[in-house]
């Protein structure tokens, strides 16, 4: 008999899921962890000053407070609480006011004036209908389609939706959300990216995990070893030998650690096809600040907001997504920045602040950009540069040294398109195969994609388990 039933390399949320899921239903499982700490992307460390404590890669959690799997986990128990602000986002202009996006879904109406119908026909009916929308969405194998006015809309790209949308604020506030893809705004199902963003703010809102985002793959952690699940950290897979005697693998990996493992021949040729093919993103260009004040916004809305989109108009916004893919770095970057320490007074020491603040750039970019970032921050909140105590920048190629998963920068792992939505790199019917009898894949590369939400790895838990 083998060791174990099932082992999961990879200690993300969707390794850390399916092992979860697996052993909630008495299935003899182990995760491997190359790394010293477990987590993935959602990791908390000092980044840069003693008592700054800072989310690594993932800051903000829509899809974990709405996910169907955590929704049901004991995780609380395990000491995850969601803290979410009233208002999840605003995106400021130059005439110094800003759109906002509330939990309440009245109030964002209310604020967004000429488009307050508009906006909720676009997301009121996802808010209203989440559990079914999400059952839906993301469970692949359970075959259930959206309505075809809802799959039309969300198939739309982001830039022919946003024509709805009568006034500037409306539009600039849909491409935020729909550039959340990293893809041009012009790219087919960016739509739904925006819809889906805008509708969360709405249902559990755009939360964090108090004391950081480690908190969401410890508690994780604790249920599985409470179900007799173990971890194993500093356990690195470089080939099958490394793996222990089981009958089904889930890799929360990279499709190319496949190859890496098990070689062409193992995979097959159809199956070593769909993994060369697979495309990346756009890469993460990620800064760290531990600052002597709060962010000195000048509209007053970004002051209560967790997050703040900066990017000016719809037209700014698309140009730099386009400017991305094209392979150039914007003038000014469509920048995405999180004050957690305004609601989470853990994050820093009494009085100080940290930010949290990323942007697009291309895959293996090694321009700087840091300066280029704090003119968009500085555009919105004058005297900024002021509060800086220290910080840190991680480059694309800081993110794939930190975990080679996050390839050339690209932490989404992989380029969004609708036929990745839907079973890529895996055979359509079943997503989660590899090729290899056995042997799954469990990352954000397969469906429902990226996002803290543990959807892959349970997904790919159940197809392992028709297996087993």
């Amino acid at each position: 008999m083998a060791a174990y039933d099932a082992v999961v390399v990879g200690s993300g949320p969707n390794g850390l899921a399916a092992a979860v899921l697996l052993a909630e239903r008495e299935h003899r499982v182990v995760v491997l962890e190359a790394a010293r700490t477990i987590g993935g992307g959602t990791r908390t460390e000092e980044l840069t000053l003693p008592g700054f404590r800072h989310d690594v890669c993932s800051g903000f959690h829509p899809l974990g407070a709405a996910s169907p799997l955590f929704d049901r986990l004991p995780l609380e128990r395990h000491g995850l609480r969601w803290i979410a602000p009233e208002i999840q986002l605003a995106h400021p202009f130059d005439t110094g006011g800003a759109a906002a996006l509330w939990h309440s879904l009245d109030r964002t109406c209310y604020n967004l004036g000429a488009d307050s119908d508009r906006w909720r026909q676009a997301v009121g009916w996802i808010a209203a209908g989440w559990d079914d929308f999400a059952a839906r969405t993301m469970k692949p194998l359970a075959r259930r389609p959206l309505p075809a006015a809802g799959a039309i809309r969300a198939a739309l790209p982001a830039a022919t939706f946003a024509r709805r949308f009568r006034t500037p604020a409306g539009r600039a506030l849909f491409a935020g959300l729909a550039a959340h893809a990293m893809a041009p705004l012009g790219t087919p199902g960016t739509a739904g990216i925006g819809l889906v963003l805008g509708a969360l703010a709405h249902v559990g809102g755009w939360p964090i995990a108090e004391g950081g985002s480690e908190a969401i793959g410890r508690a994780l952690a604790r249920y599985l070893e409470g179900l007799g699940g173990s971890i194993r950290i500093g356990h690195p897979v470089r080939t099958p030998s490394d793996i222990p005697d089981t009958r089904a693998v889930l890799f929360d990996t990279h499709p190319r650690a496949l190859v890496a493992v098990y070689g062409r021949r193992a995979l097959g040729r159809a199956a070593h096809r769909r993994i060369r093919r697979y495309r990346s993103g756009a890469a993460s260009y990620k800064i760290d600040y531990a600052l002597d004040g709060p962010i000195p916004w000048t509209a007053p809305e970004c002051r209560r907001a967790g997050t703040v989109h900066l990017g000016g108009t719809y037209g700014e916004i698309a140009g730099a997504e386009r400017s991305v893919a094209e392979g150039a770095v914007p003038d000014r970057p469509f920048v995405l920045v999180g004050q957690q320490s305004l609601f989470d007074p853990a994050r820093a020491p009494e009085g100080k602040h940290t930010a949290w603040v990323y942007t697009h750039v291309p895959l293996r970019s090694t321009e700087p950009v840091r300066e280029r970032v704090e003119n968009q921050i500085e555009r919105f909140a004058p005297g900024f540069r002021d509060l800086v105590l220290a910080a840190q920048v991680t480059t694309p190629l800081d993110f794939e040294s930190y975990n080679p998963n996050y390839l050339a920068g690209d932490t989404a792992t992989g380029a969004y398109n609708i036929s990745r939505m839907l079973g890529r790199p895996g055979p359509f019917r079943n997503p989660y195969r590899t090729g290899i009898p056995g042997v799954f894949l469990c990352s954000a590369a397969t469906p429902p994609g990226p996002g803290v939400h543990g959807m892959c790895g349970a997904n790919a838990a159940v197809a392992a388990m028709r297996e087993l």
